[in-house]
């Protein structure tokens, strides 16, 4: 019984941090670039569009395609570094506990 406690007790240390964790990937904001950073997207940890830069160069009516390009890649090339913070942190968060491999969190 004292283990049922104690693991308990672990339980809703581990809710707390994991909802601390929550508020930081939403404050948290990574960056993607793209075309030598003509285009460059900022979004939190959590994928929320918070910044779009696109350099006056290439708002050329004829470059619209080249332009839809490099959102799409700054935008992904964010999305990457998103989930590498997700996954740093919620390693960090986890460590040493028995948590079935592949299982996410987030």
């Amino acid at each position: 019984m004292k283990d049922l406690l104690g693991m308990m007790s672990k339980v809703k240390e581990m809710q707390a941090k994991m909802e601390q964790l929550q508020q930081e990937l939403e404050d948290t904001e990574v960056e993607g670039a793209a075309g030598g950073d003509m285009v460059k997207v900022t979004l939190t940890a959590k994928g929320a569009l918070r910044k779009l830069f696109i350099d006056p160069t290439l708002l050329n009516p004829d470059e619209g395609e080249m332009l839809e390009d490099l959102i799409i890649a700054a935008h992904a090339e964010a999305r990457a570094r998103g989930e590498r913070v997700i996954q740093e942190k919620t390693q960090a968060l986890t460590a040493g506990l028995p948590i079935p491999p592949g299982l996410k969190l987030f």
